[in-house]
């Protein structure tokens, strides 16, 4: 995997249905504590809301993920939010959305349609940006080597980080995931450049 999908900005959708209103968020998180504390703040937001149900997933292997009814009957709101997140193969994003009762109960198939329609317009709304994995290697090398190092960097499109030059120079570099191998073999075939990846 070179690459994944998020959202790059917040962005936000309403539904209707029977009186009840669902106004659903999508919101680029990096991190499970920032997603429960932006989750926090949409609960002192509309702190009159009956229920305020949330789904999230999180990182490059899309392997960190929750999903919450918040009250709601099991499966019938954070899952079907999660659903779409999923569907959309996403990551690094957060979706709320927040119900208010309208008086009439909308029963299991309506309240997940209604989680399911809502979280996908707030998708719809946003823009999706595709982010290019990248690692990080710090490589070590005698100045003679320099011009070989410089040449890597153009033929990768790698990214100085950090680098000190003298008669021994280390570099800290960041790598696209698709250019990994290439790099890897061409530093193996200089037996003068010692490397690693942090």
């Amino acid at each position: 995997m070179n690459s994944f999908f998020t959202i790059k900005n917040e962005s936000e959708a309403i539904f209707k249905d029977k009186g009840s209103k669902f106004i659903a968020f999508a919101l680029p998180v990096n991190t499970v504590e920032e997603a429960l504390n932006r989750v926090k703040d949409k609960r002192k937001e509309f702190f009159d809301a009956r229920h305020v149900c949330y789904a999230y997933v999180l990182g490059c292997e899309r392997d960190v993920f929750r999903a919450n009814d918040d009250g709601e009957p099991s499966g019938t709101a954070g899952k079907p939010i999660l659903g779409q997140i999923n569907s959309k193969e996403l990551t690094n994003i957060l979706i709320v959305v927040v119900r208010y009762f309208g008086g009439t109960l909308l029963g299991t198939s309506g309240l997940i349609n209604a989680y399911k329609t809502a979280a996908s317009d707030a998708i719809d709304s946003a823009q999706i940006e595709e982010i290019a994995i990248e690692k990080i290697v710090r490589i070590n090398f005698g100045y003679d080597n320099l011009n070989f190092v410089m040449r890597m960097v153009k033929d990768f499109e790698l990214k100085i980080i950090n680098q000190q030059q003298a008669s021994s120079c280390t570099f800290t570099l960041s790598c696209k995931q698709v250019f990994v191998e290439r790099l890897i073999q061409r530093l193996d075939d200089n037996h003068l450049i010692n490397y690693d990846f942090v």
